[in-house]
């Protein structure tokens, strides 16, 4: 006849099933909240429906297309100059008039005679004018009446119109093209936004800092009264422009995990929390990226739940009670 179990176990069994329980209950949790594999969420998302540009972003400066020095074609005296900075000039206007220098002279000697000897002079020798070579804008008025001047000397500076000069980085000119929409905005009024256009594309590259840039010369649709000479800009180049397209932060897309069967030979996937807390991944087809969100073309519908990813950091020891290696290791002391 067999004999029956006793009612009450023993204390050091009582604790060894306790232990037991507890490591299958932490490992029961671990595996409902851990994400699968070596991957652990960092924030989760949704699949959201808006607009997404594509730019490359430079710095220019503002300078005149055309700079034109006037200069004085004799040398003499400035008489009157006629125009001051900001002026809009037309081809042919007469900018300023001089007196060479035998008529200064003359004037001069004049002077001491009286005013009707001075005023038969003026009239018999005209002073020369300096005439606008084309229609713009004066931007520098270099001398006053009374100056002396010589033949190198610019009296006036005009410009025809005013474009902002970017410098592109070579691997950027592949997204760079003619009549290509571009926004500028001015340092010093970091406010006002001006829409433009790409002009022109040098041919050949400059060295700034171990770097090949090209000039790309953008003009302002509509000069503002504000551009002046010499001022920074910060120029965008819009790429593309994407209208009511599904995005994803750019960081949510990965590559297809090696580990995981890919039967629709997937590239790129997002990550979403399945039953369980665990992660799967879901084969997607990514368009054009600003670099902060993504466009899905394919594989995720508006307001779907994704989850952004990191690998784990390696934990130190997977033993519930311990490293195994660092108790031999403490045992071996001991034994010695």
């Amino acid at each position: 006849m067999m004999k029956s179990l006793p009612h009450k176990l023993s204390r050091p069994v009582r604790f060894t099933l306790v232990a037991i329980g507890v490591f299958l209950l932490m490992r029961i949790f671990a595996s409902c909240g851990a994400a699968k594999g070596d991957l652990q969420i960092v924030r989760t998302a949704q699949v959201v429906r808006g607009d997404l540009s594509v730019t490359v972003s430079s710095t220019g400066t503002v300078q005149p297309y055309n700079r034109v020095e006037v200069k004085a074609p004799i040398a003499g005296r400035i008489e009157e100059v006629l125009v001051r900075e900001g002026d809009e000039v037309k081809k042919g206007q007469v900018l300023a008039r001089m007196s060479s220098v035998e008529r200064a002279a003359l004037l001069d000697a004049a002077r001491s005679r009286g005013d009707e000897v001075v005023k038969r002079w003026e009239e018999a020798y005209l002073p020369a004018p300096l005439l606008a070579p084309l229609d713009g804008t004066i931007i520098v008025r270099s001398v006053e009446p009374g100056q002396t001047v010589t033949t190198a000397d610019p009296v006036v500076v005009l410009s025809d119109r005013l474009i902002v000069q970017a410098l592109v980085d070579e691997t950027d000119l592949a997204f760079i093209r003619l009549a290509q929409p571009v926004e500028i905005t001015l340092d010093a009024y970091r406010d006002e936004l001006v829409p433009g256009t790409v002009d022109h594309i040098a041919f050949e590259s400059t060295l700034e800092n171990n770097v090949n840039v090209y000039a790309i010369d953008v003009a302002p649709e509509a000069l503002s009264e504000s551009f002046r000479s010499g001022m920074t800009a910060n120029v965008t180049f819009i790429v593309k422009d994407c209208k009511n397209v599904l995005t994803v932060p750019s960081e949510a897309v990965v590559a297809w995990p090696k580990n995981i069967p890919n039967p629709s030979g997937a590239v790129f996937a997002v990550y979403k929390k399945v039953f369980g807390g665990k992660l799967e991944p879901v084969a997607v087809k990514t368009g054009e990226t600003d670099g902060v969100r993504t466009e899905i073309t394919d594989g995720l519908k508006e307001g779907a739940e994704i989850a952004v990813v990191r690998k784990k950091e390696k934990e130190r020891s997977s033993n519930l009670f311990g490293s195994p290696r660092a108790a031999r290791k403490s045992g071996a002391t001991k034994s010695s």
